[in-house]
């Protein structure tokens, strides 16, 4: 049976990154994913914020132009432009980015196994490290390690790991959280789009964005078209809508009004749940830990979830390799949920907010406010503020954790 320091389930952009940092400090990795292919079923759109790709290096060829103008519609298809002086999003590659990622993360020596699945775990104690001459309790508990046995399924075969931490990448339905008695997911959108190249590109690239009870129940229907590539997506309440039948109706009787699709080619289809209810609170024990969609960490508002997954990931890697160090295992409770939750409470009231908009007027309603001179400071805020995401060396430095500095790409 083989050992690793960390098993990490699932890897997406949160796994990848997790596994790159940890790499980065000779930490014996484990990375498992579902998928033979991880460029093939992405599920992310792949929208970066500005804070995400001022304060991180991307590799080249991974990101696409910058978008600085967004357009925003009611369902009467009525509109209003905002334009920032910054670039405000770029659309990822994300096969692209996954396979590079995935490609760094192997040349640093982590182990990779697609194609398998994560079954359950196992945990015991390891009290290899305790020292049988110190009887002071508080020493030994900090000295008490623990050892898991990861159980997984490749083409019908088990395979059985062992590991010290065990981190669940996997999703908004995460399994490991319900493995490890974390919390889970109770609310999600589900979004779903279409990928084409060979868009022309009449201005500057855009990002529309479209209100609509039917089409987009309690969240929004886009298409944005950086001269490369053209995304067409629709999400909201999965009890409130069928997403392939709205994207169709989208593109018939919206998308043409926009953007010309004639002598366009789909490339990909993306779709998935996406948790809307902020981070969790209980995320980490003595066992293990998440992140990414599994953890929550996506913007409730705007359900942007790729700037949560850099960051969560990262200050995860921070606290894995404390814990390796010391050898303390209670060190993972410093990874709390808590830290992060009271900076999305405007964020889960607005949620609300949206989500009460059951009815075409009441959309007409609110877009009517957003047009106005407040409601227009309240969307440039949404779209336009760096905040995607809490600072958390800042967070930090407040709950008073010490935790190492990483080996990262990070520019901040």
């Amino acid at each position: 049976m083989k050992s690793f320091d960390v098993v990490i389930i699932g890897a997406g952009l949160a796994g990848l990154q997790c596994a790159r940092l940890l790499a980065k400090e000779n930490v014996k990795v484990l990375l498992v994913d579902r998928k033979e292919d991880l460029s093939k079923g992405v599920h992310t759109t792949g929208i970066f914020v500005r804070k995400t790709f001022e304060d991180f290096e991307f590799p080249a060829n991974t990101l696409g132009k910058p978008i600085s103008d967004v357009t925003l519609y009611s369902p009467k298809l009525k509109s209003f432009s905002m334009n920032s002086e910054n670039p405000e999003f770029r659309v990822g590659k994300m096969g692209v980015l996954y396979q590079t990622y995935l490609q760094e993360c192997i040349d640093l020596g982590v182990e990779f196994l697609n194609g398998a699945r994560f079954i359950s775990s196992q945990t015991e104690k390891d009290v290899s490290n305790v020292d049988p001459l110190n009887f002071h309790i508080d020493d030994i508990l900090k000295t008490l390690g623990y050892n898991t046995t990861v159980n997984l399924e490749k083409k019908g075969k088990r395979i059985l790991v062992k590991t010290k931490i065990l981190i669940g990448a996997d999703g908004a339905t995460s399994r490991v959280a319900k493995d490890l008695g974390l919390d889970e997911n109770e609310e999600w959108i589900v979004g779903y789009e279409e990928i084409y190249e060979g868009v022309p590109l009449k201005d500057e690239p855009m990002l529309h964005c479209f209100l609509d009870a039917k089409l987009s129940p309690g969240y929004l229907a886009w298409i944005t078209n950086d001269g490369e590539e053209s995304h067409i997506g629709v999400g909201g309440y999965p009890s409130s809508f069928n997403p392939r039948e709205a994207l169709e109706i989208f593109k018939q009787e919206v998308v043409p009004k926009v953007i010309d699709l004639k002598n366009a080619s789909l490339s990909e289809t993306r779709g998935g749940r996406i948790p809307v209810g902020g981070v969790l609170k209980n995320i980490a024990n003595e066992k293990g830990l998440l992140i990414g969609d599994a953890a929550g960490a996506v913007s409730p508002l705007t359900a942007g979830g790729l700037d949560p997954c850099m960051r969560l990931s990262k200050f995860a890697s921070e606290v894995v390799l404390e814990r390796l160090k010391t050898n303390d295992s209670q060190v993972l409770l410093k990874y709390s949920g808590e830290m992060f939750r009271a900076k999305f409470t405007t964020r889960l009231w607005l949620r609300y907010f949206l989500k009460t908009l059951t009815s075409q007027t009441l959309l007409e309603i609110g877009f009517k406010f957003l047009r106005g001179r407040i409601g227009r400071k309240i969307a440039e805020k949404i779209f336009f503020r760096r905040s995607s995401f809490p600072d958390v060396n800042l967070l930090q430095e407040k709950t008073q954790i010490n935790l190492p500095k990483l080996t990262t790409n990070s520019r901040g």
